[in-house]
């Protein structure tokens, strides 16, 4: 499917490493109002804040990025290097450079090769292509182990409204928000208060409910880009019924590209949903599951298949939600374990074993002490996930 106006394409430019995909750009045809998220990070890579400054025009043409340097903790050389790239970007599509949207990920510390970038920037202009956004997947990803990208439709006032979604991650996931890179294309056409309030609803129900380590990175974004080529009737403050299309598609997409992170997360083994329900406000349930799906503890457990189920409700203790631990029950898919803040006894624990061998687990936390109800997605803590962070940077 393609995204009417866009293109993109990807090259092996020896960002840092040589012979794999590093550099990818995308292209809209016409200026696209652009929203963006950012890290809450306090130590923000020379792109992000290249980028936070440009997007209060609320518009963009291309987005540049690069794998294998994050040019972050760089200094004045690092955030040269990256307007220098994106200067390059912008003589070569013959746009302005504030219209170039940057973005970086890999080893922190290190200067960009921004010869690499000059050398790479004539043929990747000339490789863009509609069909090219694969490849721009492809060269986004470090420790991924396969590409994410996303492709929805929808049909606003009778017209077919298209989405492409890419996204990269798989370690360093705790989104506040974000954490990861994630670009979504739409030929909607839409105001820029209505884009930007749908991408902060949509990463607040995706991005900001996975978890792969607790780790919040320096280089991590969403940004969303809609040229309006579709020609829908406009989105905007006085088209509610078909500004909640655009928000539930949004949505669906930057979901879809926040599970696909934790199902690849480093060395992951298993995908688990921590569901709580039953609190007394949604910020409670949002903090429970958060605590457990953060505990180191308990995904080990789910890696060694162990039905610890005492790792979980410690998680919850701890979380700073005041609840009655009385009337805490705990559940792996359907077999529960906990009732009332007790083992269930039996063959509870033996059967709930026998779940932790699946692919895909859901812990369901019930708290007796409201209607509210959250979910976190994370994943295992494997030993992989060890062996790989200790030797990134190799």
């Amino acid at each position: 499917m393609n995204v009417r106006g866009f293109s993109a394409a990807a090259i092996a430019a020896g960002v840092r490493k040589q012979g794999r995909l590093d550099l990818g750009l995308i292209h809209s045809a016409v200026p696209a109002v652009t929203a963006g998220v950012f890290t809450t990070n306090l130590v923000k890579a020379a792109p992000l804040i290249i980028d936070m400054e440009r997007l209060k025009q609320g518009m963009s043409r291309a987005i540049l990025v690069n794998s294998g340097c994050a040019n972050a903790c760089t200094g004045e050389a690092g955030r040269l290097a990256a307007l220098q790239t994106g200067a390059m970007a912008a003589q070569a599509l013959n746009i302005p450079e504030s219209m170039v949207q940057l973005a970086s990920t890999g080893v922190i510390g290190e200067q960009l090769n921004v010869a690499a970038f000059a050398q790479a920037m004539p043929e990747l202009a000339k490789a863009l292509a509609p069909e090219g956004f694969p490849s721009v997947a492809q060269a986004m990803m470090t420790t991924d182990t396969r590409p994410k990208m996303v492709e929805k439709s929808v049909e606003i006032g009778g017209v077919a409204v298209n989405f492409l979604g890419l996204a990269k991650g798989a370690g360093m996931i705790m989104p506040n928000m974000a954490t990861m890179l994630g670009f979504v294309v739409t030929d909607a056409r839409i105001g820029f208060p209505e884009l930007h309030r749908a991408l902060i609803g949509g990463v607040e129900r995706s991005f900001n409910r996975i978890t792969v380590d607790g780790d919040t990175s320096t280089n991590d974004m969403v940004l969303v880009m809609a040229n309006g080529l579709a020609e829908n009737p406009w989105i905007d403050d006085k088209a509610a019924a078909h500004f909640a299309l655009f928000q539930t598609t949004l949505q669906a997409v930057l979901r879809d590209l926040a599970l696909m992170i934790v199902a690849d997360g480093e060395g992951a083994t298993k995908f688990i949903t921590i569901r709580v329900s039953g609190a007394k406000e949604a910020e409670d349930a949002h903090r429970i599951a958060r605590a457990v799906a953060n505990s180191n503890l308990v995904k080990t457990a789910f890696f060694g298949e162990d039905a610890n189920w005492g790792r979980i409700i410690a998680a919850i203790g701890r979380s700073g939600v005041r609840f009655n631990p009385e009337k805490v029950d705990i559940a792996f898919n359907d077999v529960t374990l906990v009732r009332d803040g007790q083992a269930v006894g039996g063959d509870a624990e033996e059967r709930a074993g026998r779940v932790l061998r699946e692919k895909e687990i859901t812990v369901g936390i019930t708290l007796q002490d409201g209607k509210a109800d959250e979910e976190v997605y994370t994943c295992d803590l494997s030993l992989d996930y060890v062996k790989i962070n200790a030797d990134y940077r190799s």
